[in-house]
């Protein structure tokens, strides 16, 4: 099933919004044809929350025992600057204020979000002011706190205490001047699920040699901003294109009777896909497409008129739903464990010297392989209770040894497990004093080690989810194979499959994984061409089907070359984080309804 929890791209992604209290809405990213997403799967681009706040044992500024507490909240850049998000009401003549006014922001999974919260107590001579309307620079300021918002949603009661400090008069201390209650919920639109299925006729062919590979592009429209929501996956060498399902939530359109613009393109891997058509319609609408079985025709812009196609676009299923979300799956205990490979192969280049891959700057300035760990890492680490991530290598020669395709990074024989990110940080500095980069560039080891990991907590009926990260230099040329075989063997490890012979079973080998509770993200660092990689990702239209017919559910395999990125592009490894939610909840709501993660029961 197309899931639209998992899409983002190049240049393209929404922020924030611009939610602030109760009552107003959030603005979308503005965004361009040419600069969506050109290989990542469909995806809700954030899900709305409400915080919920109330405070106990606030100082008194005015030396009396009760005081006139507002609350506002603070998006923290990177550059530091704060960005605020909402106010509550003003709470007359207490120190234990419970707000009833919530402060609605988005929430991103793939970015660590910086919140800080500043109390206010509000003199009186202000009282007839709206809160929006206050200047806060005149009012006395009672304490402050922060914390990252996964930090919140990632708990079971989605709640958080911090304590409110407040700097002296010197500003050269802080005092605890009471604490800051924080709760978190979904806003109602979340649940409310409509499923669409969309079919095109006699689409145009633009490609020279081939037909179409057409996908649809799916955004709302408000104040004539164009804000992407959901996209389907790319159909191959095809004018009568019909594509799984897409889920859309009331959240993502505002209403039912907002105008969506659904584009159809014809997609290209470099990113400029030609804009076959287009339709205007409100969910409202394409429900009467539905129920009238009717068709509508696609139109193309022309010298500044629409021209009508023969093209046509069926709605040939709308239902609607309640369903849990991401973030209902991971209050309830679902925890994602992050594990991590590091390539050593001689093709980073002697640690040694600046120019290597591996060289360990003096100045404190992470390299590409730390910088990827990195950045993984500040997002999954919350959803781990222990925080304990395995961590191996691969492609080198420890110290009077063979060459190890997987070597634990601390140096331990039997235990990968290390303490925290930064606990992969020393054992990656500490293991390129003690090996010597070697090759050739083998992943079947790893892959190996965090499957059996994987398989271990699933036999367990354990509600884990497993991400492995391998941040790799290596040349491409055989991955595919060595990625097909490992999974091969884990699937005949949990699910007692045969032996490969050919290029069908190792489809079958893929398909059968697809049902198991593990992604794998690849990070290309370094100059070479990763264009080979394309083969495994789903979203380009490749179909990966079993001999008996049945298509992998979901991919589990993502991979993005390591880039640098402009002031406001959401980076690559954004760009793979940002599919995890929509991998766990499609392979969560494979397995049953309540979301317990075990074996399939009916694997052909």
């Amino acid at each position: 099933m197309g899931n639209c929890f998992s899409e983002d791209g190049h240049g393209l992604r929404p922020g924030y919004g611009a939610a602030v209290g109760a009552g107003m809405n959030s603005a979308g990213a503005v965004g361009s044809s040419d600069i969506f997403p050109t290989s990542r799967g469909s995806r809700i681009p954030f899900t709305q929350i409400e915080l919920s706040l109330s405070a106990s044992n606030l100082s008194d500024s005015d030396a009396l025992p009760q005081c006139d507490p507002l609350a506002v909240v603070y998006a923290k850049q990177k550059d530091g600057n704060l960005v605020e998000i909402g106010r509550t009401e003003v709470v007359l003549n207490t120190v234990n204020p419970a707000w009833n006014g919530k402060v609605i922001m988005n929430f991103e999974f793939e970015v660590p979000q910086h919140v800080v919260f500043h109390i206010f107590d509000i003199d009186s001579q202000f009282h007839h002011v709206p809160e929006k309307m206050l200047k806060l620079e005149e009012q006395q300021l009672l304490g402050e706190a922060s914390c990252l918002l996964s930090e919140v949603v990632a708990k079971p009661t989605r709640s958080v205490t911090l304590h409110l400090d407040q700097t002296e008069k010197n500003r050269t201390h802080l005092r605890t001047s009471g604490k800051l209650n924080v709760h978190v919920e979904e806003c109602l639109g979340a649940k409310s699920i409509i499923e669409i299925v969309l079919r095109c006729s006699e689409l145009e062919n633009k490609d020279l040699f081939s037909k179409s590979d057409p996908f649809l592009l799916i955004s709302r429209t408000e104040d004539g901003v164009l804000t992407p929501i959901c996209k389907t996956e790319v159909k191959k060498n095809d004018r009568n294109p019909m594509w799984k399902p897409i889920i859309v939530n009331l959240q993502q359109t505002f209403s039912e009777e907002n105008p969506l613009i659904i584009e159809c393109f014809n997609f290209s891997s470099t990113g400029k896909h030609d804009l076959i058509g287009k339709v205007v319609k409100s969910l409202a609408e394409l429900e009467k497409l539905h129920q009238n079985r009717h068709g509508e025709s696609l139109v193309l812009p022309h010298d500044n008129e629409d021209k009508v196609l023969k093209s046509q676009i069926f709605v040939e299923q709308f239902s609607r739903s309640k369903s849990k979300t991401f973030l209902d799956y991971i209050s309830e205990g679902c925890e994602l464990n992050l594990m991590v490979a590091i390539d050593f192969t001689a093709s980073n280049g002697n640690p040694r010297l600046p120019d290597s891959l591996h060289y360990i700057d003096p100045s404190g300035r992470p390299n590409a392989y730390q910088r990827a760990i990195l950045e993984v890492g500040e997002v999954l680490m919350h959803y781990d209770a222990h925080k304990r991530f395995p961590a191996w290598g691969f492609g080198a020669r420890p110290i009077d040894g063979p060459v190890s395709h997987c070597f634990n990074l601390n140096g331990s024989t039997y235990q990968p497990e290390v303490e925290g990110i930064q606990g992969i940080m020393s054992a990656y500095i500490s293991a390129l004093r003690n090996v010597s980069l070697a090759g050739p560039t083998l992943f079947g080891h790893v892959i190996n080690a965090a499957a059996q990991i994987a398989g271990q907590s699933l036999s367990n009926g354990e509600k884990k989810y497993f991400v492995l990260l391998i941040v790799t230099v290596c040349n491409f040329k055989y991955f595919f194979i060595q990625i097909v075989v490992i999974v091969f063997l884990y699937c005949k490890m949990f699910l007692q499959d045969g032996v490969i012979t050919d290029l069908q079973e190792t489809k079958d080998a893929l398909v059968k994984a697809s049902d198991l509770p593990l992604s794998i993200l690849i990070v290309g660092v370094g100059g070479a061409d990763f264009k080979e990689m394309e083969t495994l990702d789903a979203d380009k239209g490749e179909r990966i089907e079993s001999l008996t017919g049945r298509v992998a559910s979901r991919a589990i395999v993502q991979f993005a070359a390591m880039r640098d990125v402009k002031s406001g592009e959401i980076s690559v490894i954004q760009t793979l984080l940002a599919e995890l939610p929509g991998q766990i909840m499609s392979y969560i709501k494979s397995r049953d309804i309540d979301g317990s993660f075990s074996l399939p029961m009916d694997i052909d």
